[in-house]
C-alpha cells in the first residue's frame, strides 16, 4: 500500500475530504434553520403555516440594550393591522385591489411592519434620530442650501408646507428627515425623498400638496420611534403609485 493508505481503496486524504463534506452540509442545515427564527413559519394567502425544508428552529431568548427587555425568536409576533384590500381573483399570491385610501390602509408600496414603538438607540443608549434643535453639535454646512423656514411643494406644484428644522441620525451623521409645518400639523419627511433647490425650497415629487395633511404624525415632538418611521416612510413610498391615477395604470406609447 501507499504512503498514507488505510486500505487499498481508502487513504487519509479521502477520509478527510468526505469530513469535510460532511461536516459542510451539516453547516448548511444549520444555517438554514437559523436563517426561521424571523418571518417564519411562512403564512399562506389561505392562512396555512409553512415551515419549509428541516422545519423551525428551537426559541431562543435574546437580551436587549439598555434596557429594551427580551425578544424569544422564533416566538408570538405582533398583530399585524387588517389589510383594507380585496384579491382580483380567487388564487394564491394574486394582486389587490385597495378597498378604500391605500395610503391611509398601508396597501401595496404603502404597507409597514409592525415594528416596536420605541426609538432607535445609539451604542450610548440615547435617541439616535433627533432634531438640530435638540443636538446643537450638528449644524447645515455653510456651502449647502439651508431649507429650514423655506417652503415645501408637492408633485402638483402646489405649495404644501414650510420646513421648520432638520432631523440628524447620530450614529451615522447625516440628515434622515426635515420637520414639516403643514397647516399646524408637525410632520417628517424623509430626507431621500426631499429635491432641495439652491434657494433651500424643497419639491416632493411622492405625493399631492393636499395629502401632507395625512402623513402619520408624532407621539413625541423630539423622538421618531421605529414604528412611526415605518408608517411614515411607508405613505411616502405608497404615493409613487397611488398619489395620482395615472400612476397606477398602464402606460401606452403610441
Amino acid at each position: 500500500m501507499g504512503t498514507g493508505a488505510i486500505t487499498e481503496y481508502v487513504d487519509v486524504a479521502q477520509i478527510a475530504l468526505y469530513a469535510f463534506w460532511i461536516l459542510f452540509f451539516i453547516l448548511v442545515g444549520y444555517l438554514h434553520r437559523e436563517g426561521k427564527r424571523e418571518g417564519w413559519p411562512l403564512q399562506m394567502s389561505s392562512g396555512e403555516l409553512r415551515t419549509g425544508v428541516g422545519g423551525m428552529p428551537p426559541p431562543k431568548t435574546y437580551r436587549l440594550a439598555h434596557g429594551q427587555g427580551e425578544r424569544v425568536k422564533p416566538g408570538p409576533e405582533p398583530a399585524q393591522y387588517e389589510v383594507n384590500a380585496t384579491q382580483i381573483y380567487d388564487a394564491s399570491g394574486a394582486p389587490l385591489h385597495p378597498n378604500g385610501d391605500p395610503m391611509v390602509d398601508g396597501v401595496g408600496p404603502a404597507a409597514w411592519a409592525t415594528r416596536p414603538d420605541k426609538p432607535d438607540l445609539t451604542v450610548d443608549g440615547r435617541p439616535r434620530i433627533v432634531p438640530l434643535r435638540v443636538d446643537s453639535d450638528h449644524s447645515v454646512n455653510s456651502g449647502d442650501p439651508d431649507p429650514r423656514g423655506q417652503a415645501v411643494y408637492g408633485c402638483d406644484g402646489k405649495q404644501a408646507a414650510t420646513v421648520v428644522d432638520l432631523w440628524v441620525d447620530r450614529a451615522e451623521p447625516h440628515f434622515r428627515y426635515a420637520e414639516l409645518d403643514a397647516g399646524g400639523r408637525r410632520i417628517l419627511l424623509p430626507m431621500t425623498l426631499a429635491m432641495v433647490s439652491a434657494d433651500g425650497s424643497v419639491n416632493v415629487k411622492s405625493i399631492r400638496s393636499d395629502q401632507f395633511a395625512q402623513v402619520p404624525g408624532l407621539s413625541n415632538p423630539d423622538q421618531v420611534t421605529l414604528q412611526e418611521e415605518d408608517r411614515i416612510t411607508a405613505f411616502y413610498g405608497g404615493g409613487h403609485l397611488y398619489a395620482l391615477p395615472m400612476r397606477s395604470e398602464g402606460l401606452i406609447w403610441v
